[in-house]
């Protein structure tokens, strides 16, 4: 398993997607690093210890950050807690 921490919903101008969250993850400082994890699962364990589950759906920028779709939104307590990615 990798960890990675939550940054931001994945937004644009005007408007928040709530099931897109950009995730950084640990050692991933470029776009073909992060390439690499297209496809793998990721999973947010509330405080509650309740588990959501989405997946890796592409590279955000050349930087290493990826972007993840989850299947219920994640709420907002969610920013900068951690995820586990399953290789």
């Amino acid at each position: 398993m990798t960890e990675g921490k939550i940054v931001q919903f994945r937004r644009g101008r005007h408007t928040v997607t709530e099931k897109h969250f950009l995730i950084e993850i640990k050692g991933v400082s470029e776009k073909k690093d992060a390439e690499k994890l297209v496809g793998k699962e990721v999973i947010w364990t509330s405080p509650a210890n309740k588990k959501i589950k989405g997946k890796v759906s592409g590279a955000h920028g050349n930087n290493g950050l990826m972007r993840a779709i989850f299947e219920k939104g994640l709420p907002g307590q969610a920013l900068t807690t951690k995820v586990e990615i399953k290789n």
